[in-house]
């Protein structure tokens, strides 16, 4: 068996709202063969993975997988399950996963759910590992391969203040987006997205952070504001560290001056050559080194967020409690078996390491890591109490004097930070602050939230809701205004009408189309931006106010979408284009596919289908928000029905597209009056425009905003580049259109034979990709409308061979009885567009199917001896 594809899905997808992977395998030999059939497959599975003993599978209960094991299920099946139970292994719950049969081949589709990417991909190689070994009755190291990816998963995986953040943001449904592979986020959206690093925001100066870094200069401007702080000095050698601690007076606090998690520090030093030993262990992290009066008493980590005191903590040193049995290290190990804690920051704890201090610590005592304590007895390993070496957290948060709340928003305040860690010594927190209770001893710039959310004792406090509750205050916004367009036809156009009614009612718009992505009238990036890396370019640009996002087919299938959820989402129709391409084989594969668009937007949003198409609407099916249908047709059936049930719906009636709003009428334009419509001899535009006013309205763009925009919405290559552009050429006119299916093409040469040419001269191509029927029958309908027909080829054969997509277009327009002299096969398409123009002749139009927009207009210009310009109504009625 070998692996034909393996990737991440990050986002919504086809399979699934969340994240997964998808694993391709060919099975080979082994795809119709059951594993009740394979010696020893199931025992041997079971035994070195109990926990799939609990998978429901599709029983429903508990034992159900165990039960198709030894009915005969196949491996493709067993992967899937395995996949899941590894990442079990590894402390992820995770259960969603499917597996099928792709086209009755050896070939299967796994789909399973993960929580980090790096392991949900190791989890499936090692899956097919394992079934492989079991197969051939070998051995694996599976508790290696376990291990080694655990050490992999944390680094990759958000450390737990980050994911608390996360955890809040989604509760509050606010979009989210990491940056890289660190611990960098992005929170909402274009204009109103904020960007969050650990607990650092982006409303955090980098002065304030460095001044927080620095111990000493945190400590004098406490000072100077009459804030406790302990006395001391920093220096670069031992022997001034020695002579800084004689001066104040033992016993002192070694610690790194830039240092952090208690990296690096010593508590309680008494004498000379304790000092000494502490600042070479402390020079390991800091070359300059700060020796401070030691305060007595208990070590408090103080919350700040805003203008609140959010949280509490007093940090326990780690201790073991003897039984008169087990050494000191026996008594860690059994410490660091408690499952809730991990070797670093993935657990709620983190295990008890030891190190030189914790030796250094037990002999200060007269112990040693084989000392045997009596029963009953409290061993302390250390003097601070770092939850990342080991130490606990009790809440305190009720504790606290309002005195020493104050110093902490005042601590915080001075140096400039929105969310800091005050670190307080004190004998009671319950006592003011006064130099003899106790000190403020540093502040953190990027505190950990750990200890605020899980507790050993006390009340959890949620620290992430308190943070995003800043960013976000109630009934601030965090996302944008976003548009999601999909569908067969119709999808560039409407994005660019959606868009310029967006941009008339004033506001900074960005937008992905097949021609790029553009921020206003800007384009900042060519090509076919249709999917989710150009809407995320989109989404995290600030000034950006509204979205309107291009989505196709083929980004969706690949990687899914690039946003959340959506405010308005839109399928124009869905016909049979691209059939047969990445396993798409219907309507219905097709529909699955283009619903995503609808299924993923705000519950209080709205999903626009068309009416008239009879597959788009059975999108309505999976539906949770408002449903807006437009049509030819106020009769249609389920404009009635949208109208008798007081919802919104679009309709043409009178020559006039109305929007009914649930209440009102309104005669919105006349299709007459908008210039893409030619008059309303493009039926298409007229379609398109009625999908941009229902999309309008569900993002409430005032239908005055939206009667404007479309009629200063020309197809012309400003506007709607590349979309029924028309040009005057000496004596006859170019049209230039991406018609590049069945649909498309029937619906361009209708309109083309409205404007009465004396000849139609056809440049056509269809890309590679098609099915052959499909390009036949293009070239059919060719053959039926036009007078003459050049056929090109595009320069992306998408896995033909060249010449091959011409003869099937030839063999199409030979079908519908053109004759072969009037059919000419030039494969360059600028060679073929200067042809065309070559035998016009006056009064004739020649439309150009392109592939590459701006190789066409270059040609257009050259053959006329005037700047080619675009029509205008008036000019087109003349003609």
């Amino acid at each position: 068996m070998h692996i034909c594809e393996l990737k991440a899905y990050k986002g919504r997808n086809i399979y699934s709202h969340k994240p997964v992977i998808k694993l391709v395998i060919d099975l080979e030999n082994f795809d119709n063969i059951a594993t009740k059939d394979i010696t020893g497959f199931n025992q041997r599975l079971l035994e070195m993975f109990p926990g799939l003993r609990q998978h429901r599978c599709s029983r429903g209960h508990e034992g159900g997988f165990v039960e198709r094991l030894y009915e005969g299920t196949y491996l493709a099946h067993v992967i899937e399950h395995l996949s899941l139970e590894i990442q079990h292994c590894l402390g992820y719950d995770v259960t969603f996963g499917k597996a099928r049969c792709i086209d009755e081949t050896s070939q299967y589709l796994i789909v399973f759910a993960y929580d980090v990417e790096c392991v949900g991909l190791e989890a499936a190689r090692l899956a097919i590992d394992i079934a492989e070994a079991l197969i051939n009755q070998q051995t694996i190291d599976t508790d290696n391969r376990l291990k080694r990816l655990k050490a992999k998963a944390v680094g990759a995986q958000l450390g737990p203040s980050t994911q608390a953040l996360v955890n809040a943001a989604r509760e509050s449904d606010i979009p989210i987006m990491r940056i890289g592979d660190g611990s960098i986020l992005q929170l909402g959206y274009g204009k109103y997205q904020k960007r969050i690093e650990a607990t650092i925001t982006e409303n955090t100066s980098c002065i304030a952070v460095d001044i927080a870094c620095d111990k000493m200069i945190t400590k004098s401007i406490l000072a100077d504001i009459g804030i406790p702080v302990p006395i001391g000095q920093s220096c670069l050698e031992a022997d001034e560290a020695i002579s800084i601690a004689e001066s104040i007076g033992y016993p002192v606090v070694v610690k790194p001056k830039g240092g952090n998690q208690g990296k690096g520090v010593w508590l309680e030093l008494n004498n000379p050559e304790a000092v000494k030993q502490a600042f070479k262990s402390a020079s390991l992290f800091d070359q300059e080194i700060i020796v401070e009066k030691y305060i007595k008493g208990r070590d408090y980590r103080v919350l700040v967020v805003g203008d609140k005191v959010i949280a509490v903590s007093e940090k326990i040193p780690p201790y073991v409690v003897g039984d008169g049995h087990h050494t000191i290290i026996e008594l860690v190990n059994m410490i660091n078996s408690d499952e809730r804690r991990g070797d670093d920051h993935e657990r709620p704890l983190t295990k008890i390491k030891i190190d030189e201090q914790v030796t250094s610590y037990l002999d200060k005592n007269g112990l040693s890591i084989d000392s045997i304590p009596q029963s009953g007895q409290k061993v302390y390993l250390r003097a601070n109490g770092n939850l990342s070496t080991g130490g606990i957290a009790i809440d305190r948060t009720d504790k606290i004097h309002p005195y020493n709340a104050d110093l902490a928003l005042r601590a915080a305040r001075i140096i400039g930070l929105d969310v800091a860690g005050i670190d307080i010594t004190a004998l009671d927190i319950g006592a003011p602050l006064d130099g003899v209770n106790g000190a403020i001893i540093e502040i953190n710039a990027a505190p950990g939230i750990r200890m605020h959310h899980y507790p050993y004792k006390g009340k959890p406090r949620n620290a992430a809701k308190a943070i995003i509750d800043m960013l976000y205050p109630q009934g601030q916004r965090s996302s944008i205004p976003i548009v999601s367009v999909t569908g067969s036809n119709g999808k560039t156009t409407t994005v660019r009408m959606i868009a310029h009614m967006l941009r008339t009612q004033g506001l900074n718009v960005g937008m992905t189309t097949t021609g790029g992505i553009y921020i206003n009238d800007e384009c900042i990036m060519k090509g076919d931006t249709t999917g989710p890396a150009s809407a995320q370019i989109i989404l995290s640009d600030k000034s950006v106010e509204a979205a309107v996002l291009e989505t196709a087919r083929g980004g969706i299938i690949r990687s899914g979408l690039g946003y959340d959820l959506s405010d308005v989402g839109v399928i124009t129709n869905i016909t049979g284009d691209h059939l047969g391409i990445d396993g798409i084989h219907t309507l219905e594969d097709m529909l699955h596919v283009k619903s995503l668009i609808v299924e993923a937007v705000k519950d209080n949003g709205y999903a626009v289908l068309n009416a008239d198409d009879a597959i788009s609407v059975q999108a309505a099916r999976r539906v949770r928000c408002n449903l807006i249908y437009f049509s030819f047709n106020q009769n249609n059936i389920l404009i009635q029905h949208q109208i008798d049930n007081g919802r919104p719906a679009v309709y043409l009636k009178d020559d006039y597209i109305v929007l009914f709003d649930g209440e009102n009428i309104y005669n919105v334009i006349a299709i007459d009056e908008i210039p893409a419509t030619w008059e309303g001899k493009l039926t298409y535009n007229i379609e398109n425009s009625m999908a941009a006013i229902a999309a309008g309205y569900g993002i409430k763009i005032p239908v005055s905003v939206m009667e404007k925009a479309l009629r200063t919405f020309y197809s012309d290559s400003l506007q709607n580049p590349g979309r029924f552009n028309i040009f005057n050429v000496r004596d006859f006119r170019v049209i230039v259109d991406y018609a590049h299916n069945v649909e498309s093409y029937k619906s361009v040469i209708s309109a083309l034979k409205q404007m009465n040419p004396a000849r139609l001269i056809g440049v056509i191509g269809a890309p590679g990709d098609r099915r052959d029927e499909d390009i036949i029958e293009m070239g059919r309908i060719a053959g039926h409308g036009f007078d003459r027909i050049i056929i090109k080829e595009d320069i992306e054969l998408r896995g033909r061979q060249t010449g091959e997509v011409s003869r099937l277009l030839q063999q199409g327009a030979l079908r519908a009885g053109m004759p072969k002299s009037s059919i000419n096969i030039i494969l360059s398409e600028t060679d073929a567009i200067s042809a065309a123009m070559g035998q016009a002749q006056p009064g004739d139009i020649v439309i150009v199917f392109y592939e590459r927009l701006e190789p066409i207009l270059d040609a257009i210009k050259r053959a006329s001896p005037l700047e080619p310009h675009v029509f205008s109504t008036a000019q087109n009625m003349l003609l």
